[in-house]
Order: structure tokens, then C-alpha cells, then sequence
């Protein structure tokens, strides 16, 4: 039998009308943009629903509303595919926090409030600093780490084979960009973000963090969450909030979490939450292995189709 992961988007993710359509036809998903627009205090599920976009787009906005789909999706999916079971858990930057509550080692309604609380966090340190981020696509590792070296920017995403993207400095991302492409880079971006995630800049978000994670329960997670941080398994439960806290600052370890759970026996992988953005990932690491997503109506369908057959 096959040993399924669940996957869980990161920023970068979310777009005005997310989860709209679920919550049209499903009574659980409207039960949950209800449960999390009570939880926070405010309408986020408008903010889903009908932006407007530079709403949607504010770090403290996006990162409760990519949880609270991806938790949405997982709970539609469990509904449409009964037999579903899982055998590990991982997520992209923030979405390791929904990895953790699908893991059953946080609950669904504090790991909303924490990651409001990161995201407000994570707004304040982007905006007490100038700071930037760039994919560079067509090196490896080592080239990439060159460049960072070249310029005094840090590796923020390791996402797949041959796209990597740093993050520093504002006024730095041309110069990575460049020597990039003078080391043989294909293609070397500057990204439309807020801030330099995943880097130095993003440390003043950290000591609030961890006083949110010490006001809330951590448990043994009931299958491997696979952390960001180190792309292993997290130890246990003592350690979680601790790696959640470095997690700010360090590079996102994404294809070595997916060579650990292929490592590990996974062959089967259910991306969930907004966009598709894991999926290419996945294609780009191993293309033999089955991938299939929810994020809409549509794809709920067809992930549910796929593993009932």
C-alpha cells in the first residue's frame, strides 16, 4: 500500500477568491472560515473571498489565510476520500505550522492565532528594514552559496534541483541577480515581496514567536513532521517550537524534506492549500512519483477520485 505525505503551501501562495468556491458547496468549510474569523477577532474570510488584494497580500493576512485553506482542503478532502490515511506531514515556511496541526501536534484554532501572531511579526521586521528577495534559476547549491558569499545575501528557499532563491539587503538583490547570471544562472529574478524572509533581517520577528508558541500546547505529533529547518523529521514535541523560531531566519531546506520522506518509504504526495507551487516543486525533484492536489471544487473532485480508485 502505498505511504501518502501531506503537503501544505507557503506564502506566495494566496489569491483573492481563495477557498470561495469550497465554502459555496461545503457546510464544513463554511463552519471553518466562521470558527476562524471568531478565533481571530476579524472578517479574514472576506479578505479570502473579495480582497482586496493589498489586504490579502499583508504578511499578517496571508499566512492565517493559507493555514486556514490548506486546513480547510485537508478536512474536504477527509470527507470526500473516507479511507484517506497519511504517514507524514510537511509544509513550505509557514505552511509546517498546518503540517504541524494535521499532525494532531497543535490545534487547528492556536496554530491560527500563532501564525496571525508571525505574520504581524514578520510585517514589523520587514518593515523596520529594506529588504528583498531574488529565485535564481540553473545553479546548484554550492554555486548559489558562492554568490550569496560574493554579495552578503543569505539562502532563503532550497526548493527544488536548479531553483534556489536568496534574501538580504533590498539594494543587494541586483548584484545577486547579476553574479548569478555570470556564474550561468538560466534566470535571476528579484521577487515582489515585502522583505528579506528566511534571512538575518527577519530576526526582531523571533523572541514574539516564541512567546506565542510558549502560550499554546505542543504534542507528539501522531505521524513525522518533517522540518523545515533541518529537511528531517522533527525529534519530538520538546523541540518543535524551537525549530519553528529558527525557522524564521533559516533557509527553507524544502527538497531535502522531500528526499527524506522519499528516503523514507512516500511515494504518494496530496499537495494542499492554495496554488500548485509544491506540485512543480515535486515534478522537478521526481517525476515517478504521484502527485495530486486540492485546491479548489475542481481539484477536491479529482484528488478524490484518485484515491478512492
Amino acid at each position: 500500500m502505498a505511504k501518502t505525505a501531506l503537503l501544505f503551501a507557503g506564502q506566495g501562495a494566496q489569491f483573492v477568491g481563495m477557498g470561495k468556491d469550497l465554502a459555496e458547496a461545503h457546510s464544513t468549510s463554511q463552519s471553518l472560515f466562521a470558527r476562524a474569523d471568531e478565533a481571530l477577532g476579524y472578517g479574514l474570510s472576506g479578505i479570502c473571498f473579495s480582497g482586496p488584494e493589498e489586504e490579502l497580500v499583508r504578511t499578517e493576512h496571508a499566512q492565517p489565510a493559507i493555514y486556514l485553506v490548506g486546513w480547510i482542503a485537508l478536512q474536504l478532502l477527509r470527507e470526500q476520500s473516507p479511507s484517506l490515511g497519511f504517514n507524514a506531514t510537511a509544509g513550505l515556511s509557514l505552511g509546517e505550522f498546518t503540517a504541524l496541526a494535521a499532525a494532531d501536534a497543535l490545534g487547528f484554532e492556536d496554530g491560527l492565532r500563532v501564525v496571525r501572531r508571525r505574520g504581524e511579526l514578520m510585517q514589523e521586521a520587514c518593515e523596520a528594514s529594506a529588504g528583498g528577495m531574488a529565485v535564481i534559476v540553473g545553479l546548484d547549491e554550492e554555486a548559489v552559496r558562492a554568490v550569496c558569499k560574493q554579495v552578503d545575501v543569505s539562502l532563503a528557499n532550497l526548493n527544488c534541483p536548479g531553483q534556489i532563491v536568496v534574501s538580504g539587503d533590498a539594494d543587494k538583490m541586483d548584484a545577486a541577480c547579476e553574479a548569478a547570471k555570470a556564474a550561468g544562472a538560466k534566470r535571476a529574478i528579484p521577487l515582489p515581496v515585502a522583505g528579506a524572509y528566511h534571512s538575518p533581517l527577519m530576526q526582531p520577528a523571533q523572541a514574539g514567536l516564541a512567546e506565542a508558541l510558549a502560550k499554546v500546547e505542543l504534542r507528539e505529533p501522531s505521524v513525522p513532521v518533517y522540518s523545515n529547518v533541518t529537511g528531517q523529521v522533527h525529534a519530538d514535541a520538546g523541540t518543535v517550537a524551537g525549530a519553528m523560531v529558527e525557522q524564521v531566519t533559516s533557509p527553507v531546506k524544502w527538497e531535502a524534506c522531500i528526499r527524506s520522506m522519499i528516503a523514507d518509504g512516500i511515494t504518494r504526495f496530496i499537495e494542499l492549500g492554495p496554488g500548485t507551487a509544491l506540485t512543480g516543486f515535486m515534478r522537478r525533484i521526481d517525476r515517478r512519483l504521484e502527485v495530486v492536489n486540492v485546491a479548489d471544487n475542481d481539484s477536491l473532485a479529482r484528488a478524490a477520485e484518485a484515491l478512492n480508485a
